[in-house]
């Protein structure tokens, strides 16, 4: 099992960031809540603060657990854990996606996001 920690960041209008995985990645060409894979005796809040200032060069703040999230892609079992998380600082620089976005929790319908965080735009969906 691969474990991964995804940020549903929100800014002071009410939008969320949501990301594009870039044409050469698994799952490329779909959305997510952005974040990545934990490492060893690494806590999902840490992850998401390493990962986002290594891929959108932004300092976040993970501030509540969300939900949990286990999805198969074939034979790969991967367990996405979610946080609220807070934009701190910083200006995004994309490096493992092609396009971001601040959107509201009714236009997440509008975008084909990655089988795993489907259901936190599920979930995000039923709180309008």
């Amino acid at each position: 099992m691969i474990r991964v920690a995804a940020a549903i960041i929100e800014d002071g209008q009410g939008k969320l960031l949501i990301a594009r995985r870039g044409p050469e990645k698994s799952q490329g060409g779909l959305w997510e809540f952005p974040g990545g894979k934990l490492e060893e005796g690494e806590s999902p809040e840490a992850c998401l603060v390493r990962e986002l200032r290594e891929e959108m060069n932004i300092d976040i703040e993970p501030y509540e657990f969300f939900g949990v999230n286990d999805h198969w892609y074939g034979e790969i079992h991967i367990q996405l854990i979610a946080y609220r998380a807070r934009l701190v600082s910083g200006e995004i620089t994309l490096v493992d996606h092609d396009e971001c976005r601040w959107v509201r929790k009714e236009e997440l319908n509008e975008f084909q996001f990655a089988p795993a965080d489907v259901k936190f735009v599920d979930m995000l969906c039923s709180l309008i």
